[in-house]
Order: C-alpha cells, then structure tokens, then sequence
C-alpha cells in the first residue's frame, strides 16, 4: 500500500512538470497593461479569479469548487494541441488534437484523478452542466477585458469586427445574463471608441 501510494505520488508530481509548459503556450490576447502576449496558464489563472468573484452573478447556483477545477484544468491540452484563436475559421481537427492530448497528459495522474480531470474537461468543452456554462461564459468574458483593457489590440491585428465578437461570445452569456449585458456594452463603447470596427 506504501509503495502505491509512493507511486501515485511521483506520477502527480511528475504531472505537475509537465504541466508548468502551458506557462510558455501564448494566446493572442495581451495582458490588460498590453506589455506582452499572455500565456494561457495566466489565461486559467484569471479565469479561476473571475469564477471565484463572480460566482453569485450566475444564473443557477454553481459548485465552485467544481468551476474552480474546470477553469485550472480547461486549457491544459493546450500543452501539445496549442491555442486556437477563438475567432479563427478554420478548426482542422483541433478538437480531436486536443481531446487525445487532453487524454494524454491526464492519463499520466493515477487512474481515478486521470477520469475525474477528464470528465470535467469534457464537461466545460460540451457545456453539459450549469458549472460548465458558466466557467465557458467567464472564459469569453476574460479576453473581452484584456480586449477592452488595450484598446482593442488584438481584435485590430486580427480584423476581428464587432459582429463577430457577439456573434462567439454573447450566445456564451447565457449563464450570466448580468454580465452578459455589461459585455454587449462593452462591444458597443468599443465600437464607438474605434477599439473595434463595426
């Protein structure tokens, strides 16, 4: 029993390594003070801080705990299938590269953690559950900041118009309604402060 548990301790810890990578895959947002590029482990950090402070603006009770885990572990894939520019047109697969990923790099925790990390990842990608729409609704909503934040510097390098900004991310806000509002005029004074073409 000692051994196993010896065991199940290195495979943790060496699930812990391998995971210090998505520190170094960048996403196309730039951080609010627009110095640089974030990385996606900063990305599921913000969004971790956002579920931890938002919580009561979801439409249902949601378990925190649970969207806790679901925004630290959401992006972990990420590590071998990278990040796929929200707005992006062309998906080629993205979704099986990072399900085998998502496998891949759970599989390394023992068995019953590996099943439970991958089920809540599953979870977020189909939105399954009240947690799940939430933590996705908070995932769109953390860029839409940064967006904001630098005044649209992402959104112009990429020709990102404010159509297609609601068109991805309001269907999103369903489960915060609230806040789906503040980011529908956010959009707007975007438009209008030319952060982002119409």
């Amino acid at each position: 029993m000692k051994r196993q548990h010896a065991n199940q301790l290195k495979d943790r810890l060496r699930f812990v390594k391998e995971i210090d990578k998505l520190k170094s895959v960048l996403r196309q947002t730039y951080l609010m003070d627009g110095s640089r590029r974030e990385n996606s482990a900063e990305h599921s950090w913000h969004l971790a801080m956002l579920v931890l402070v938002l919580h009561g603006h979801a439409r249902r009770k949601v378990n925190v705990l649970k969207c806790l885990k679901m925004a630290l572990i959401h992006d972990i894939p990420e590590i071998h299938a990278g990040d796929l520019f929200i707005y992006a047109r062309k998906r080629g697969g993205y979704l099986g590269r990072e399900l085998a990923a998502a496998r891949r790099l759970f599989g390394r925790l023992p068995r019953k953690q590996a099943a439970e990390y991958l089920a809540l990842w599953r979870e977020v990608e189909t939105g399954d559950s009240p947690e799940a729409r939430f933590v996705k609704a908070l995932d769109r909503l953390e860029p839409i900041l940064c967006n904001y934040a630098t005044k649209g510097r992402a959104w112009r390098k990429h020709g990102v118009r404010a159509a297609q900004v609601r068109e991805v991310n309001l269907p999103r806000m369903r489960a915060v309604p609230e806040i789906g509002k503040y980011v529908d005029a956010l959009i707007t004074s975007a438009v209008r402060r030319r952060y982002l073409p119409r």
